[in-house]
């Protein structure tokens, strides 16, 4: 097997880094428990004979870090990007962590450029949702990057 790319990398650390959230918000389990769990058991590790990619360890760390510690912050300027009538809590749980990671992605991570970030959360948002919801995603985050960079 070869090595995995940064890029893939980092891809496979946004994917854990939304499942992380997700997690975060459905069990409120605690920060530091919930990167131990991480590290040891899904990053890069088999489980039922499913493989998943290794990760970029402190990458994955800083966005769920960043994400958990900016959060109100986050949620505010999402939540003045939602159509009229639409409010953060109606968005699908999955879709709400994907926006988050997406916009503190943008926010504080001038090291990655604003299209490789948007179009690294579509992938993600393609793995749970259909192309209409990718499309959702792709115009809010494009939204929060006019404001954010």
């Amino acid at each position: 097997m070869t090595n995995p790319s940064s890029k893939q990398k980092r891809a496979a650390a946004r994917l854990a880094a939304v499942q992380a959230l997700y997690q975060f918000d459905m069990e409120a389990t605690p920060l530091p428990s919930l990167l131990d769990e991480f590290h040891r058991h899904r990053l890069g590790m088999e489980i039922d004979d499913a493989q998943f990619a290794q990760a970029e360890v402190a990458f994955f760390d800083d966005v769920v870090k960043g994400v958990i510690a900016r959060r109100d912050e986050i949620d505010e300027l999402l939540a003045s990007k939602l159509t009229e009538g639409w409010s953060l809590a109606r968005l699908d749980k999955t879709m709400l962590q994907i926006l988050r990671a997406g916009t503190y992605e943008l926010m504080a991570r001038a090291d990655v450029p604003t299209g490789a970030a948007i179009s690294e959360y579509l992938d993600v948002a393609h793995a749970f949702f259909d192309a209409r919801e990718a499309k959702f995603a792709n115009g809010v985050l494009d939204s929060v990057a006019k404001v954010v960079r």
